[in-house]
């Protein structure tokens, strides 16, 4: 067997980020030497670019309409750049999409993932997550008008689609225990590169039903109420935030004072309800590091 160093365990990532925390974790174990060096604040500060990477498929957090840039992440880019601006620091983001995005942050070649990621476990092995911007409790969508889908019990055996490498993937576990529970299976499951090809496939009848976040599920029911429909939450809680490099808690705590500034001046509630149709008062205002802090906060 050859033996793990840092290329390895990278070369991995591009093959499939579904092996992003698993692989790292590995790495971590073996000493974090062996990991590649992030930039942390000082180096940041020195070199005075913040580098954030987005995807730009994903509503509403950041998605293109009309050739430009929209969504909850778009609209607060100018507070993040004043906010930097006053460390003497620039925000340059750069555009991936989704399935690299988190293995390309945790290489080292940007500082921060600027885009509406979930928290998970795994994910939580390798990065720290900022104080949470939105609820991530996860809902199936069907299509408008199927009444064979209904509570968990309907869900048993038939095909779902969701993101390749997402969190909605991740905790797929929790379904599959619910539908047990009540003598069901999860059925087959179908990985798509984003979400757009998957919702498409829903409504051509290719799919039985999609998982996603609450915000994003009632965005596109909003959107198409005459082809999909929410159903029933299919996991616990969940929160929605910037992953950062366990090895730049500076950066974190950084990060953790925009979230507060946001907060304090109503920002965030305004682009909350602007973009996800509702305020969350009530999520968590510190970082989250670990997976039993997640456990406790979503009430798993």
């Amino acid at each position: 067997m050859a033996p793990l160093t840092a290329s390895s365990v990278l070369a991995s990532l591009h093959g499939s980020t579904r092996t992003l925390a698993r692989m790292l974790a590995i790495a971590f174990a073996l000493g974090c030497a062996a990991l590649p060096a992030q930039a942390d604040l000082a180096e940041i500060q020195k070199k005075g670019v913040f580098k954030v990477a987005t995807e730009d498929d994903y509503q509403p957090f950041n998605f293109i309409q009309d050739g430009k840039p929209v969504g909850f992440h778009a609209d607060m880019l100018a507070d993040l750049q004043k906010f930097m601006a006053k460390k003497n620091v620039k925000v340059q983001q750069e555009i991936l999409p989704w399935t690299g995005l988190l293995a390309s942050v945790a290489a080292g070649q940007y500082d921060m993932a600027y885009t509406g990621a979930l928290v998970t476990e795994e994910r939580l092995k390798v990065f720290n997550f900022t104080p949470p911007f939105a609820s991530a409790q996860h809902f199936y969508i069907k299509r408008a008008g199927d009444k064979s889908l209904g509570d968990i019990p309907t869900l048993s055996g038939k095909t779902v689609g969701v993101q390749a490498g997402s969190a909605l993937l991740a905790r797929l576990p929790e379904l599959e225990a619910m539908l047990k529970k009540v003598g069901g299976k999860l059925g087959k499951v179908v990985e798509y590169p984003s979400y757009p090809e998957a919702m498409a496939d829903l409504a051509n009848g290719r799919l039985d039903y999609v998982i996603d976040a609450v915000v994003p599920a009632n965005t596109i029911v909003a959107a198409k109420p005459k082809v999909f429909a929410k159903g029933v939450a299919v996991s616990g809680g969940g929160f929605a935030g910037w992953p950062i490099p366990k090895n730049n808690p500076e950066l974190l705590k950084l990060m953790t004072e925009f979230m507060a500034e946001l907060r304090k001046s109503g920002r965030l509630a305004e682009l909350q309800k602007k973009w996800f149709g509702e305020a969350f008062p009530a999520l968590p205002t510190e970082p989250i590091t670990n997976f039993e802090q997640f456990k406790k906060l979503a009430g798993m």
